[in-house]
């Protein structure tokens, strides 16, 4: 796997190409040319590695609470999330669903027909204008001026199980906190290496839009990238190994998502090997195979690679600190998020299986509590909802279907389709359902997936519900304004109570009404 190197003084990185306007204003803030490192203070009551979501907040609230911060980034500050991740692929999404509304508008509402103009370019400039404008919130001056961190921008390597040294300097410390995330996996295809190949780090730093581009993996990035490209106007061959899309994921939901992404033109071939990787010309050719079939191929303009991620574990010299870890699932820790050296910690995707920026924000508020305050804060105690944000969404909390179905009768499970809800069919957005797993015999949730538009925003009231323990009855008895998609909740609250409605409790009533006359 390629290892994630440190920027150059004076180069630029792969996330703020083309170097215009909003990317020198991105730089100014998250990795600024001419930053001068501080003078360390003798000792840190906190030390952070790494500047992405799970570090930022772990500093920012420990400085707020009057510790002695020093926060360490060796790249951009901002991490994956502002940098290559959450917020140029929403931003690029937006756009694309834009772009598909405007060519089905005459044809699903009455609309006037939408023809030419379309600038990729466009897309693109106004994704590095809102990410700019966003950079500010996580810029070294930020941290420095108004939180009073000491911000080291310089990769940072222990030295001992209590220092760590950035340049030339040493920061020793009484708890530290790894935060240094994740990079893309390479995944072991021949002649891969020899190919220029896109990842979610480069693939921002396009300004036209692939004539044809091979996606490589069909997880979240994979399905979100290859359904946007597909809206703004490219040709998109999508490759998995698996036999469907989105393996962590109901399947029935997964299907959704799929034929969606099919009817955007997405050409998508799952149970498909990849064999190896070339280039012929100026494009790229893939070899798979299939199950049942002859060795295939595809030759596209652009290959995207989105097969997983690696945790950023090399360059720390960890055994130097007594800190144990695997090259592949990170950083070891406990509940309360601890390594084997019990003055460092870790948090997001170098130590936990949930790769989510909010699944890092919620760890952060932990380990602070845990690491200056003696907390006993655990991790396994979090509640944690997902969301791949394709057109529908498909989001989920808790248990899985998987889960549910080796549950057997222990669990029960009502399904609501979108179809019986009003807004949905007013807004011609019908596909998809909510599917809640209850604790047999209670209204206990255990588990939800939705598959809608705006998914990711209607799933926060199940999780909350489960964080509080408040049973799916109780979340039923809220006035829902009319018409909303929120309603598919109430809906399956009132599925629920008609499962109430036993033999035994019909007859009582039916004797009930009998009697009052």
């Amino acid at each position: 796997m390629p290892e994630t190197r440190t920027p150059e003084r004076g180069s630029v990185p792969p996330a703020a190409r083309p170097l215009d306007e909003h990317n020198r204003r991105l730089l100014e803030n998250v990795h600024p040319p001419e930053w001068p490192n501080p003078t360390p203070a003798d000792r840190y009551h906190l030390v952070v590695v790494g500047a992405g979501t799970g570090g930022l907040v772990t500093a920012a609230i420990a400085a707020s609470l009057g510790a002695r911060v020093a926060l360490v980034e060796r790249e951009l500050m901002g991490g994956d999330c502002l940098n290559v991740g959450c917020v140029p692929s929403k931003a690029m999404i937006r756009a694309a669903r834009a772009w598909a509304d405007a060519r089905s508008a005459a044809e699903r509402f009455g609309g006037p027909s939408a023809g030419g103009g379309e600038s990729f370019a466009l897309v693109m400039e106004r994704m590095r204008c809102i990410r700019a404008e966003m950079s500010a919130v996580d810029s070294a001056r930020r941290f420095r001026d108004e939180l009073g961190v000491d911000v080291f921008i310089g990769e940072g390597r222990f030295t001992g199980p209590d220092t760590l040294r950035v340049g030339e300097v040493s920061l020793p410390f009484r708890a530290a906190v790894i935060a240094t995330g994740a990079r893309p996996a390479a995944p072991s295809i021949p002649g891969l290496g020899e190919v220029d190949y896109l990842t979610n780090e480069t693939v921002f730093s396009l300004t036209e839009a692939p004539e044809h581009l091979v996606v490589i993996g069909c997880g979240p990035i994979g399905c979100e990238m290859a359904q946007a490209f597909a809206r703004l106007g490219s040709r998109v061959t999508v490759l998995e190994g698996g036999d469907r899309i989105l393996q962590h994921d109901d399947p029935d939901a997964a299907a959704v998502v799929a034929a969606a992404m099919k009817r955007d033109g997405v050409d998508l071939r799952t149970g498909a090997e990849v064999e190896s990787v070339e280039a012929p010309g100026d494009g790229v050719r893939v070899r798979y195979r299939r199950e049942g079939e002859e060795a295939g191929s595809v030759e596209g303009s652009h290959l995207l690679v989105a097969v997983g991620r690696a945790p950023n574990v090399e360059a720390l010299d960890l055994d130097t600190a007594a800190v144990e870890f695997d090259p592949r699932e990170g950083i070891t820790v406990d509940e309360r998020l601890r390594s084997s050296n019990s003055r460092i910690y870790a948090v997001g995707d170098v130590a936990s299986k949930y790769r989510f920026t909010h699944m890092a924000d919620a760890l952060a508020r932990l380990v602070v509590r845990n690491a200056l305050f003696f907390g006993r804060g655990k991790a396994d105690d979090l509640v944690v909802p997902w969301c791949t944000y394709t057109s529908p969404e498909l989001a989920h909390v808790g248990m899985t279907a998987q889960e549910a179905d080796e549950a057997g009768d222990e669990v029960n499970t009502i399904t609501v389709p979108l179809h019986d809800v009003d807004r949905a069919r007013l807004d011609g957005e019908v596909e998809g359902f909510l599917r809640v797993h209850l604790d047999g015999g209670s209204d206990r949730i255990l588990g939800a997936t939705l598959v809608a538009e705006h998914a990711g925003d209607l799933i926060s009231q199940l999780t909350q519900a489960m964080v509080t323990g408040t049973g799916l009855g109780k979340v039923g008895e809220t006035i829902f304004p009319y018409p909303t998609r929120a309603e598919v909740i109430r809906k399956a609250a009132d599925a629920w109570r008609r499962t109430r409605l036993t033999p035994t409790a019909k007859s009582a009533f039916d004797l009930f009404f009998r009697v009052l006359r």
